[in-house]
């Protein structure tokens, strides 16, 4: 009874994939912490530049629209 509960336990891969997942997304952030740490603030500058690009196109595209 008890080795037959094991082998059940054992084949039993329900939550494997969360598991995965999980793993996965702790690399992620991982690697995401390290390029930012050697980046050291070039990346948030071409980050920020990027947004502030997009917003003014939109309040280009807002300004033609009200017109």
């Amino acid at each position: 009874m008890k080795s037959e509960l094991i082998k059940v336990f054992v084949a039993d891969e329900s939550g494997q994939g969360i598991t995965e997942y999980g793993a996965i997304l702790a690399f992620v952030a991982l690697l995401v912490a390290v390029v930012f740490s050697f980046a050291q603030g070039s990346l948030t500058s071409a980050i920020s530049q990027a947004f502030s690009n997009v917003v003014n196109q939109l309040n280009q595209l807002n300004s033609y629209t009200s017109t």
